[in-house]
């Protein structure tokens, strides 16, 4: 996951070290299913003939069923159909590149920048994507341990919710562990139970250019918490800027003006998928569509500024002078 991994028990328990090696395996199995860049794993597998069906491992199919659930309540915005996106504009390795790398040709991102039809499917009144495409629906038959998909015939890249997912099913792991839990895999956190000090677990909103200090302290209780940022996946395609968090609708990085957005809600995966969605946004648009859906979000703009939402300003306990 290209991620540093916190697990950690406040007050543990006499089974504490058993929950947090079965989270640790969590982690690995996800990894072993739902990473892109392990030719070996099942989604690798799965994507070099996206239009057949394959037989996958639990794992994979769980966050197949999420995904596309998250596809069709944020109206297309998340959508991990961006595989080839990201390919093409030159995330075809896990990060951080080498100083130096050359990724693409410019004839490579003159195609990817083509103007093209969105493939988005209709929202459910609570975004502004497109209404002319049908959804993505892949297809899972569970059988117990025995699992089936079908990718609809696309190439997906699981990283963002897949990290989530094995975020959430950590926390149920360490849930009973102690008295207070927290999981982090760079940035995409849940929090259960009394933090180190007593109350809810205090959480840092780093600042994306770099800052030693957070810009943002929150405390959080019984609840999940990820970060979309640019700060570290990011490059130059042939000289042109590029980041990760791809737009649907273009193809292309989206998220004009913003560097980062964190979004707490109460499962990790969901915050994650809010996170990204908010970022599409940009820097003009971020603060209605928060609003619009009672999300509990803080962003920090290009040019330093930062953001709050309503839902999130009760979460907050200190605010750097700077903000």
């Amino acid at each position: 996951m290209a991620s540093e991994i916190t697990l950690r028990v406040e007050q543990p328990g006499r089974h504490a070290q058993s929950c947090l090696d079965r989270a640790e395996e969590i982690f690995r199995e996800v990894e072993r299913t739902c990473s892109r860049f392990d030719p070996t794993s099942a989604l690798s597998l799965a994507n070099t003939q996206p239009q057949w069906w394959h037989e996958v491992p639990p794992t994979l199919a769980v966050a197949i069923q999420e995904a596309s659930r998250a596809h069709v309540e944020t109206g297309g915005l998340f959508d991990p159909r961006i595989h080839d996106a990201l390919v093409a504009w030159g995330y075809d390795r896990s990060l951080p590149f080498a100083d130096g790398d050359v990724v693409r040709d410019a004839d490579d991102l003159r195609a990817i920048a083509a103007p093209r039809e969105p493939d988005l499917p209709v929202p459910r009144g609570q975004d502004d994507a497109s209404t002319d495409a049908a959804p993505w629906r892949p297809q899972v038959i569970a059988r117990g341990d025995r699992c089936r998909i079908n990718l609809a015939g696309r190439r997906v890249d699981l990283g963002g919710i897949g990290k989530g997912l094995a975020v959430r099913w950590a926390a149920v792991e360490l849930a009973g562990a102690g008295a207070g839990y927290l999981v982090n895999a760079g940035g995409d956190g849940a929090f259960g139970g009394i933090g180190p000090e007593g109350g809810g677990w205090r959480v840092g909103v780093e600042d994306p250019a770099g800052g030693t200090e957070p810009l943002l302290v929150l405390e959080l209780v019984d609840t999940g918490c990820a970060t979309s940022s640019v700060r570290l996946r990011h490059w130059l395609a042939d000289g042109t800027p590029v980041h990760h968090l791809i737009d649907p609708r273009t193809g292309l990085p989206g998220g004009e003006g913003l560097a980062a957005v964190t979004v707490a809600a109460q499962d990790a995966a969901w915050s994650e998928v809010w996170s990204k969605t908010l970022f599409l946004a940009g820097a003009a648009g971020i603060r209605e569509r928060a609003e619009r859906l009672g999300l509990a979000a803080a962003w920090v703009g290009t040019d330093g500024a930062v953001g709050t939402s309503a839902a999130m300003d009760p979460l907050v306990i200190w605010r750097s002078a700077h903000v």
